[in-house]
This record gives C-alpha cells, structure tokens and sequence, in this order.
C-alpha cells in the first residue's frame, strides 16, 4: 500500500508537469491531475496513451478517436464527482453516519461539486461565456455520469474490507486505499454512459487549444443530431438503474 502510495504521488507529479505542454483544455489538464491522484500509475498511462501529444495538430488527430474522447470525459467526470465524494466520505466517517444517509451525503456533494464547479462553471466558454446556460447542458449529463459512477463505487467502499476499522477512518492509509480502488471501480461504470452521452454530443470529450483549421473543418462537416427525449429519458432511467443497484449491494453486504 506504501508502494502505491508512491507511485501515485509521482504519477500525479509527472501527469501535472507534462501535461503543461499539451494543447488540452486547462480545465482537463487539471482533471488528468486529479483523477491520477485518485488512480496512481493507471491514470498515468491513461493519460500517456489517452492525451500526451505536443502540438495542436498532433492533439486534435490523436484525441479525435472515440474511446479518447469518452475516456477525456470520464476522467473530467470523475475528478470533480470525486473531489465531492471522498469530502463527503470523510464527513461521514469522522460522524459516523449510517450508510444510506453517508451515501446519499456522498452523492449530493460529488453531484454539486461536479456539476456547478468542474462542470458548469469550468466549461462555461463552451456554452458561450453563459454560467446559467451552462448549469441547464451540463445538468443531465453530469446526473447520468454520476448515476453509473456511484453505482459502481457503492459497492467497492462497502465491501472492501468491511470488517476492518482502519478501512473506514480517514486518518488511516486503507481509507485512501479504498476510495481508490473504488473510484477506479466506478470510472469503468461510468465510461459507457460517457461513450453514450459524447457519440450523442451531450457531453465534451477532449478538446485541443487552439484547435487547428483541419480540426475546425471536419467539425463544422458534423452533423448535429439532437437526441429526443425518450432516449434520453430511457439513458436516465438506466443511469438510476446501476446506481439503484449498486447501492443496495452496499447496503445488503455492509
């Protein structure tokens, strides 16, 4: 555990200082940051093969695969959901809250975090300078993200070693040990709700500063879709279903 602890500081430390020359949006370049916090070397190297290129034309060919894109906006999702989280997790343990009110503590924190701060107000510019515009896109994507991220995580946080104290006490190294892991857990839940939601352009994925004239031409060549509310409404649903799910794993086996 010392050992990981490691190599996530100095994962964290490299994703920090290289992703400083990487065309990529400040607000990713930050999540990259914080979600390796979270991820140790795993968010290293998704970093490395997901994003490290040098030049606006290298960036915008390279990000421009699918499975990139989703993966920019699932590690964007899970570091600001994250930060609320592990918050919350901490309240919950240094309190003692039973589990249903420490989830339901968890989730509303990671939501509003996510949503409102490294969501809305982070990309505001992409909804026009509009904070208020950006609060109204951002909402369904973030709730649905955040759905199949906690869905994932619920069970992690309860079954990893349930029967150890030292597991759920902030002031020890096997609390941080397992958020992580679960963290990671719930970040593979959520990647295919990202997938969904950036093919259908109701979520960014990674996004290349300055963007060249080649990238800004094959994009104004897409056509824009909007997605009808009963798929949207069927996402949502599906979303509730995996953390509803999850939730009660956590709760039979805590």
């Amino acid at each position: 555990m010392l050992l990981w602890f490691v190599l996530t500081a100095v994962s964290a430390l490299y994703v920090a200082i290289d992703s400083i020359n990487t065309p990529e949006h400040p607000v990713l370049k930050l999540a990259f940051v914080v979600f390796t916090l979270f991820s140790g070397p795993i968010g290293a190297a998704l970093y490395t093969f997901g994003c490290r290129r040098y030049t606006p034309e290298e960036h915008a060919a390279f990000v421009a695969s699918p499975w990139r894109q989703v993966l920019g906006s699932t590690m964007h999702c899970v570091a600001g959901d994250g930060i609320g989280i592990v918050v919350g997790a901490v309240i919950g343990a240094v309190v003692s809250l039973a589990f249903i009110v420490d989830v339901a503590l968890e989730y509303v924190l990671g939501f509003t975090f996510g949503w409102t701060i490294f969501q809305a107000f982070a990309m505001r510019d992409m909804a026009g300078g509009s904070y208020k515009r950006s609060l109204e896109s951002t909402f369904i994507p973030e709730l649905l993200s955040m759905n199949c991220l906690m869905g994932g995580m619920v069970p992690v946080m309860a079954l990893a070693w349930r029967s150890v104290p030292e597991a759920h006490d902030p002031t020890h190294g096997l609390f941080w040990f397992r958020m992580s892991i679960a963290l990671m857990v719930g970040a593979a839940c959520a990647y295919p709700m990202n997938w969904w939601l950036v093919q259908n352009h109701l979520k960014h994925g990674m996004v290349t500063i300055p963007m060249p004239e080649s990238a800004k031409k094959k994009a104004a060549k897409m056509v824009m879709h909007p997605v009808s509310r009963e798929r949207i409404a069927i996402a949502t649903v599906i979303s509730f279903a995996v953390l509803f799910v999850g939730v009660f794993i956590g709760y039979a086996a805590r």
